[in-house]
């Protein structure tokens, strides 16, 4: 009998574990669905599926970078004011002085990372607290974004800048009657890549888990949610492959993300940005140079602003003097929905991508339903508020 309890408690441990790592999984199919009715499936059509891409791009570029500084325990107030700058440097190189698109690229990417080492240097060399040093490049950079501005927009921008944004791989159609309709073979290949890769991750990491004595999760739930995966990403891509193909967009995010992903699972560095958010003072003392580490966490958030500042000004076709405003508060909620902790130490990159894509579905749904703008903020203030809380009342009951 006690045999079989201890069994039942492990299983019962199992499925719990599960569901909290896939559970924002479930709330962005959920979410999805919920304003698939009250939309009349409007969300559901190819070229909505490509706009969620299109439209979140930059959260998703931000939210990766936001994700390492959450993991410190703290934030970045200024990125809306750091991308607003980088997109209005690349703008005005392009159409006051004429400048090439790689040149204009590059010079945004490089005041990112400016603004980036200022922000590290007072919060690594001076010990400044993030959050003051922050909100002061969030006054700061607008300001300097007005000022190279002069309060104009700066546009339109060349084909070859905006293609980051608005362009897309070579299709293949397959199915076109008189030249219409048809679904892409590229995406459908594409999917089909994923879909393999999906599966032998899966059974890397169940060989792996038998190798070193890990308790392994059930078959039918590794079975039932690779299933759910790979449906969503072939629904994902037929979509796309319906209306123009792949985006290049989509190719950059996916690069930033893996790449990411890769840094903060496999490498000291990203394992040196978990410890501090787990115990700063601890990990001084084991020999991370956290002054080291608080640096390039924000020089690092500053590239990301200035890639977030082309993604942006390549979608708008221009550099406007408003643009970027409140990216902070899309970013910083896409962290702690995706499941970070506000104490820091806790978080994944995927994790903060499926929080960028809830955001972005939140936002797309309710725009698409004609919830009055005011609104909109009052539901996302609620998603936000609701994903800290049960984050802090979950880990009350541990303790």
């Amino acid at each position: 009998m006690e045999k079989t309890a201890v069994k039942t408690a492990t299983a019962s441990k199992k499925v719990n574990l599960s569901m909290k790592q896939y559970g924002m999984v479930l709330a962005l199919i959920v979410v999805y669905l919920i304003f698939a009715g009250i939309t009349g499936g409007k969300n559901l059509t190819a070229i909505n599926v490509n706009n969620l891409i299109m439209q979140n791009g930059y959260v998703i570029i931000l939210a990766v970078g936001m994700l390492l500084c959450v993991l410190t325990g703290n934030v970045d107030l200024g990125v809306g004011s750091v991308v607003a700058s980088c997109g209005a440097v690349a703008g005005t190189l392009i159409v006051d002085f004429g400048a090439s698109t790689p040149v204009a690229m590059l010079a945004s990417l490089a005041v990112g990372i400016v603004f980036g080492a200022f922000v590290g240097f007072f919060v690594s060399k001076l010990a400044i607290p993030p959050f003051i040093v922050t909100l002061a490049t969030m006054l700061m950079g607008r300001g300097i974004c007005y000022v190279i501005l002069q309060a104009q927009t700066k546009g339109p921008l060349p084909a070859d800048y905006t293609w980051i944004s608005t362009g897309f791989l070579p299709t293949i159609k397959v199915g076109a009657v008189d030249g219409a309709g048809g679904v892409d073979l590229v995406s459908i290949v594409i999917a089909i890549v994923i879909a393999v890769l999906i599966i032998l991750g899966e059974l890397k990491s169940i060989a792996t888990s038998k190798k070193h004595g890990l308790p392994l999760a059930p078959a039918w739930q590794l079975i039932i949610k690779d299933a759910v995966i790979i449906f969503i990403e072939f629904f994902f891509f037929y979509k796309l492959g319906c209306f123009s193909g792949v985006p290049v967009l989509l190719i950059l995010l996916a690069v930033v993300v893996g790449i990411y992903h890769f840094i903060t699972t496999q490498t000291v560095a990203g394992r040196q940005i978990y410890a501090m958010g787990g115990n700063a003072k601890a990990a001084r003392l084991s020999g991370i140079n956290t002054e080291k580490v608080f640096f390039w966490v924000y020089a690092n958030m500053g590239l990301l602003c200035g890639l977030a500042g082309i993604v942006l000004s390549a979608r708008n076709a221009s550099a406007t003097p408003k643009a970027g405003d409140q990216f902070e508060m899309d970013a910083i909620a896409s962290c702690y929905i995706g499941g970070a902790a506000t104490s820091g130490g806790i978080g994944t990159i995927i994790g903060a991508v499926v929080g960028a894509l809830i955001m972005g579905v939140l936002n797309n749904g309710m725009s698409l339903a004609g919830f009055d703008t005011n609104v909109q903020k009052i539901v996302k203030g609620a998603v936000l508020l609701g994903a800290v809380t049960v984050d802090l009342l979950s880990k009350r009951k541990k303790g």
